[in-house]
């Protein structure tokens, strides 16, 4: 009996230093690889040292691009604004390939989700703007998580999230509003034109969206879904709907494989 293989997500790596000697690593955190794998049912991959150049070519080879969060902030210059703090941590190498990979993946409909960080990479990539520090806007909340609590609360549920009527978002929730944790000091500022939202949190500020037009699967959310997503239905139907589309792009790249 033959099975066909987990479709493949391409994740691509954080840029740290870390150790005693501030040594380079390229990084993936568990929790996003695990989503993929348990709530996506696929396989996630790297490209270590991925280029711009190559993005066509690598892109070839996967059924999906999953945009993690991180640390680290998109730069501002990407959004022709200065660095307002010098301490907040910045990785131009990865801005450098996923800000050219959101648009490789919308132009050849490749399932695209970003989460935290990957969605503001996708707003900025279209041509949106970013708050570097949300809690500093007046009129909007502080969405940063609070210190020293265990991390299992850090990443509990937060607040809640307006839920367009009728969209996806609503329907993987089984409602028009949810609970959602938060975990971030930037947000959006100016969405970009092709940008439809799908939730606000209660200070106004949106907290998902989709791509309007796209060929295939392109939604992304300010939260973290991946945080343990199997136990919490409104992050499993994300992961399952991404799951489905990612089938649906293995199905195309590999028309000649049969299923049982």
């Amino acid at each position: 009996m033959q099975t066909s293989p987990l479709p493949l997500v391409w994740l691509p790596a954080d840029h740290r230093l870390l150790g005693r000697y501030d040594m380079p690593y390229l990084l993936l955190g568990d929790k996003y690889a695990r989503a993929v794998k348990v709530g996506a049912q696929a396989q996630p991959v790297l490209f270590p040292l991925a280029e711009p150049a190559q993005i066509e070519s690598l892109l070839a080879q996967v059924d999906g691009v999953l945009l993690t969060g991180s640390p680290s902030n998109v730069h501002p210059a990407h959004f022709d604004e200065e660095v307002h703090d010098p301490a907040l941590p910045l990785d131009p190498a990865r801005d450098a390939l996923t800000l050219a990979l959101v648009r490789a993946c919308l132009a050849q409909a490749v399932p695209l989700l970003g989460i935290c960080r990957g969605f503001q990479e996708i707003n900025v990539a279209l041509g949106g703007s970013l708050h570097q520090t949300v809690h500093a806007v007046p009129g909007l909340m502080d969405h940063r998580e609070a210190d020293g609590l265990p991390v299992e609360q850090q990443y509990g549920p937060s607040h809640p999230v307006r839920l367009a009527a009728g969209s996806v978002l609503a329907q993987w929730a089984g409602a028009e509003q949810a609970l959602v944790n938060s975990l971030h000091g930037q947000g959006i500022g100016r969405l970009a034109p092709t940008l439809q939202p799908l939730a606000w949190a209660e200070d106004g500020l949106v907290e998902a969206f989709e791509v309007q037009g796209a060929a295939e699967f392109a939604y992304a959310v300010q939260w973290h879904p991946e945080w343990r997503c199997t136990d919490n239905p409104f992050y499993a139907a994300t992961f399952a709907a991404f799951g489905e589309a990612l089938r649906r792009r293995q199905q195309r790249r590999q028309p000649h494989r049969r299923t049982t």
